[in-house]
């Protein structure tokens, strides 16, 4: 705690925004209710979505409008609810961080 209390002091008096990391936007909006890493949960594992769509030119594309406007059926009857109140930009960022999983 005392970490980050200095990091943020540090970025305030520098003047600057503190910019979350997308494997920290994934725990703040709560993806990791239904996903893990490296197992399934309610939904699929993040690094078996990287290996799903590996090599797909429009993957990225794909997999931020599908979390915009959820869905079901890809990996099972389950749905995903819409998450169309996270920013695009943040969708993008851990979108891209998903589909570097190895």
């Amino acid at each position: 705690m005392k970490r980050f209390a200095l990091a943020l002091a540090a970025t305030l008096v520098a003047g600057t925004a503190v910019a979350a990391s997308p494997e920290d936007m994934v725990k703040s909006n709560g993806c990791l209710a239904c996903h893990a890493v490296d197992h399934k949960v309610v939904g699929p594992a993040y690094k078996d979505v990287a290996k799903k769509y590996a090599g797909e030119k429009d993957a990225e594309a794909k997999l931020v409008a599908k979390v915009k406007a959820g869905g079901a059926g890809n990996w099972g009857q389950i749905p995903m609810p819409p998450q169309g109140h996270i920013k695009e930009a943040d969708i993008k960022a851990m979108v891209h961080y998903v589909l570097s999983l190895k």
